[in-house]
């Protein structure tokens, strides 16, 4: 089965950029695009629409918002198979629904409330939170263009899990379609208490928590780099937070992906500090990967 690479649209400036991402990664996959808006967003984030839409009386009607959206992708990728739905529901559990089927979900970064760049809409941040797909959400100035790459490089958080996770398979597939770099990153930090005055022990503690990253990081790649040979990796330790790491990292990256843990059965707001970080404050995309646990 083909699983469509789907967008969420409103009419707002950000999801046309969007819309214009998702064709491309649609057509760098080689999958069918799903156009999805949900008629109760204005409920959540009430925004303008684009300019380029005009207005009625009292509201852009769906079908002119989700024609646009179409004509959109027709004149940017015409060999992309798309397709669009008009659902009568709030846009998280639309999106979330239609995350089940999806390869990917593609959502702008803000809504339309026309706050300042570094906030996120509230309709992405719950759509990253909960879905079982991954979620690409659109940060950064050149946000509407997912190929030719701006940078060649694709950026990779790596956190404590020393298996082979969704995140780190999910950004090998995505340098290798892209025929980018692959850099995976594990921030380091040594806990004040460990430090010490004497000139001969002062660098011991922080060497033992750079080799525990390094050994971490190798870990984690080992299986997915015998993968996919093909991906030219750049390993790196970073001392700092994983947050301050990944956020300077991203300026030039064209991707940014991190994962999220899923506890079965736990419910709530299920991502942590770093993607949650990145999600308000990365340069560039950035990609959130579920991961059962």
């Amino acid at each position: 089965m083909e699983h469509p690479l789907v967008v969420g649209v409103d009419g707002s400036e950000p999801s046309l950029r969007a819309v214009d991402w998702a064709a491309d990664e649609a057509a760098i996959r080689g999958v069918p695009l799903r156009l999805v808006y949900a008629s109760l967003w204005e409920r959540y984030e009430g925004a303008a629409p684009a300019q380029d839409l005009g207005r009625t009386s009292e509201q852009i009607l769906a079908d002119k918002i989700v024609d646009a959206a179409v004509q959109r992708v027709h004149r940017r990728r015409p060999d992309v198979k798309v397709e669009a739905e008009v659902t009568p529901d709030g846009p998280v559990p639309a999106l979330v629904r239609e995350g089940q089927d999806a390869s990917v979900l593609v959502l702008g970064s803000r809504g339309r409330s026309g706050l300042a760049e570094l906030l996120l809409g509230s309709v992405s941040l719950a759509v990253a939170a909960h879905a079982d797909c991954p979620v690409i959400v659109l940060r950064g100035h050149q946000d509407n263009r997912a190929q030719p790459a701006t940078h060649g490089r694709i950026l990779l958080g790596v956190g404590e899990d020393t298996r082979s996770s969704a995140a780190v398979r999910f950004a090998f597939e995505e340098a290798e379609r892209r025929g980018a770099v692959l850099e995976a990153v594990r921030a380091w930090r040594c806990p004040a208490h460990q430090t010490t005055d004497h000139p001969l022990l002062a660098g011991e503690p922080a060497r033992l928590h750079e080799q525990r990253a390094a050994e971490t990081l190798e870990a984690a790649l080992n299986e997915a780099a015998a993968e996919h040979p093909s991906v030219e990796l750049r390993r790196r330790t970073a001392e700092g937070s994983a947050r301050n790491v990944l956020l300077d990292a991203s300026r030039t990256a064209d991707l940014l992906v991190v994962g999220a843990r899923r506890p079965r059965g736990h419910f709530g707001l299920q991502l942590g500090r770093v993607a949650h970080t990145v999600l308000h404050h990365s340069a560039c995309p950035v990609a959130v990967v579920p991961q059962r646990t």
